[in-house]
């Protein structure tokens, strides 16, 4: 039977112990809040892209764009495809990071042309050392992401995109539909497709009207994606 000085013992590092969750409870509360807020400032900036791009779509049908080029010519099993995969920088996160890593490994598995684009210190870490084609330049964090980062990896894919490097371009990350509810999640960026923009128009433009695009649609367009 223990004696009256290990259990006391005990109690303090059970009481240590407790401190420090609680401790990391709260850090993790200040930065859920943070990533919920900047998720909800930013929301509405793209739902105004997307809403413009199917305006575009929708008053010049005719419009022929690179962005839109579905490369038929090229065979599924021909297709240069990369995913974008954001994992955390830390562990200690629950099923969070295991379960976009496992996604993004049945996304490639069988493909022989798919690269991967790694955010998140996670993701780099899981992927190290596996036979898996990783873009070695594609270095970022995802803690504190700025638009300068975004510009960064926009325009890495979309030279990749244009030059014929890759054919696809995906993104593999977590949705929030709640607190308590992460979804992994793999969406098509490229090439565009007409119909994930369907169109809708507001009550305020039930209204005919025009509508002028300078210096062109496609102009507009190309700075949109």
């Amino acid at each position: 039977m223990a004696g009256i000085k290990e259990i006391r013992n005990h109690i303090k590092s059970v009481e240590a112990t407790l401190k420090i969750t609680n401790a990391m409870y709260l850090i993790a509360s200040s930065s859920l809040r943070k990533a919920r807020k900047q998720l909800t400032d930013v929301k509405p900036y793209f739902n105004k892209l997307s809403y413009t791009i199917a305006d575009i779509l929708h008053h010049s049908p005719n419009i022929i764009h690179p962005y839109f080029d579905q490369r038929p010519k090229i065979g599924p099993e021909d297709r240069k495809i990369g995913y974008i995969v954001v994992t955390g920088d830390k562990g200690l996160a629950g099923a969070y990071n295991h379960n976009v890593l496992k996604l993004a490994e049945e996304q490639i598995k069988g493909k022989k042309n798919s690269v991967l684009f790694l955010i998140g210190h996670m993701g780099r870490s899981w992927f190290s050392g596996k036979n898996v084609h990783v873009d070695p330049d594609f270095l970022y964090s995802a803690q504190n992401p700025t638009i300068a980062e975004a510009r960064e990896m926009t325009a890495t894919l979309l030279s990749q995109y244009q030059e014929g490097q890759l054919d696809e371009v995906w993104v593999i990350y977590t949705h929030m539909v709640n607190p308590l509810l992460l979804q992994p999640t793999c969406l098509k960026l490229l090439p565009l497709e007409r119909d994930l923009f369907p169109w809708e128009p507001r009550t305020e433009e039930s209204q005919p009207r025009t509508v002028n695009y300078v210096p062109s649609e496609e102009m507009v367009l190309d700075g949109l994606v």
